[in-house]
């Protein structure tokens, strides 16, 4: 279906990673951060880079027209025949990583009858992750590779092998930047559970006990793979211009589609407060901003009410949001599951409130967090709401008519099975009421964006009013369940404290 769904169905990022097949095996290494002939410019860390001039040694047996930088939007049978192929095979990485975190799953939950137990509930959950099948199988992209060594990671510290997993996480991080995320949830529970090996009575750290073997050991992993991805470009004297198309923050606060966070409220605030001044003839039309948040255009704007958000403003928030998180594996480590939930509230946070954030990033909060799902009543609970409606937010990446079937069916089958293993694991409703109100929402959503709104008279002056109202309400959705990771980390951490008292 997959391979079928792709011969008809061509996204910008297909031919994204095309062109950067094309510069990394048509161009010199010193070139390949220059060359902009695309408006697709290569930029991703220097290993991605590599991975990509790997595949295009296999990809010039299919088809060497699609290696030519100048061939813009090159769609040819052999090329999408080859892309595809691509992101299946490279999936057996992630295949490996989802054996390797059931393997340490926690079963004293599990039930006598294979298909209820924790570790095959999580495999499915992983395998069959509604969001991943759609954005790599179907929309096109290489994240099951990278996922699958982000979960790797996860599952070597879930077992201990502490070095394997920072190596991993090193190797990922000069794959694809933005699991800058959650660098600070690897930084501090490295520090303080692997270079601090033992632990005062009260929980609180042993200074006597830092060892700094371990810590040369894991920097010597850091600056060895560091150099060995942005070496080169830094003998070349380019680091400035790598680091330039790495950190693009002229593109502006929100993506062409606003990811479902807190800027997609604010921004829907500012909109709605604007267009209530100019009714009551409160602010004059010519003096708002020219550029609209709401054209589903990729650049800067200025507010027209609200303040204006810049980058720096974007990273105090972030920072501030996932602090408390951080602080907690530092000041009460509760081991490699109290990383893993922080590393989940790192990714949500800065999903929350980053600069630019994709709708995409919040799968690197979805994909971990089924691991604690399965584990824990509460944890289900907030991964059924965040999940659902993380999911429907990623609904407008297949926007043509054959493509409407396709993603609800398989969100219909994800999300059924989602709940009924859940519930059957968990003996139980793990939702209230009102969480079951606001997720039957998103039917009334989907009904107004794909079946009311395209037959009013809006659909051609406004039509960016279905993704504006898909992000807005699927917001709302992820800002609960944000809210709801962080009172149950707050609650473990009064626990703990009341065990000591």
């Amino acid at each position: 279906m997959t391979v079928f769904s792709g011969y008809f169905s061509h996204s910008t990022d297909f031919e994204v990673h095309r062109n950067w097949l094309a510069i990394t095996h048509s161009l010199p290494v010193s070139k390949w951060y220059h060359e902009n002939t695309s408006e697709w410019t290569l930029d991703y860390p220097p290993l991605f880079a590599w991975f990509e001039y790997s595949l295009s040694h296999v990809a010039q047996h299919f088809d060497k027209e699609m290696l030519v930088v100048q061939n813009l939007i090159y769609t040819s049978p052999a090329t999408i025949l080859f892309q595809r192929l691509s992101v299946i095979v490279t999936d057996i990485v992630f295949i490996y990583a989802v054996k390797e975190c059931c393997r340490s799953v926690r079963e004293e939950k599990g039930s006598k009858d294979l298909l209820g137990h924790p570790f095959f509930i999580l495999a499915a959950l992983l395998l069959w992750n509604f969001g991943l099948l759609i954005v790599d199988h179907i929309h096109f992209q290489y994240n099951g590779f990278l996922f699958g060594i982000l979960l790797l990671s996860v599952a070597r510290h879930l077992q201990g092998r502490h070095l394997e997993g920072a190596l991993l996480f090193t190797v990922l991080l000069n794959l694809k930047h933005i699991y800058l995320y959650i660098a600070p949830a690897y930084g501090i529970f490295l520090l303080r559970s692997y270079c601090f090996t033992k632990d005062n009575t009260d929980g609180s750290v042993r200074w006597s006990s830092f060892s700094p073997v371990r810590l040369v050991a894991l920097g010597s992993i850091v600056i060895s793979v560091g150099a060995l991805s942005f070496g080169p470009f830094i003998a070349m004297g380019q680091l400035p211009q790598v680091l330039s198309r790495l950190f693009p923050f002229k593109r502006g606060l929100c993506h062409a589609y606003w990811a479902p966070n807190v800027w997609a409220l604010y921004n829907m605030v500012d909109k709605a407060l604007s267009v209530l001044g100019v009714r009551l003839k409160l602010l004059d039309v010519a003096k708002l901003p020219k550029a609209s948040m709401t054209g589903g255009l990729v650049q800067e704007f200025q507010h027209s009410i609200l303040p204006s958000v810049s980058p720096s403003i974007t990273l105090i928030c972030t920072l501030l949001s996932i602090m408390p998180a951080v602080l907690s594996i530092w000041c009460r480590p509760r081991g490699a599951r109290g990383f893993l939930r922080c590393l989940v509230i790192c990714a949500l946070g800065s999903f929350m409130f980053g600069w630019h954030v994709h709708e995409k990033a919040i799968l690197m909060a979805i994909l971990p967090f089924s691991i604690l799902a399965v584990e824990s009543r509460e944890d289900a609970g907030i991964f059924l709401m965040l999940t659902t409606t993380g999911h429907y937010s990623l609904f407008p990446l297949l926007f043509t008519a054959a493509e409407l079937p396709i993603k609800v069916l398989l969100m219909l089958l994800f999300t059924l099975y989602s709940f009924t293993s859940l519930k059957k694991l968990f003996r139980g409703s793990l939702l209230n009421p009102l969480e079951t109100t606001y997720l039957l929402g998103l039917v009334a959503v989907e009904i107004l964006c794909e079946v009311v709104y395209p037959l009013s008279p809006w659909q051609h002056t406004l039509p960016f009013v279905p993704l504006l109202v898909t992000s807005v309400y699927c917001s709302l959705g992820v800002s609960y369940s944000f809210i709801r990771l962080y009172v149950s980390l707050l609650r473990q951490h009064g626990t703990d404290k009341h065990k000591q008292l």
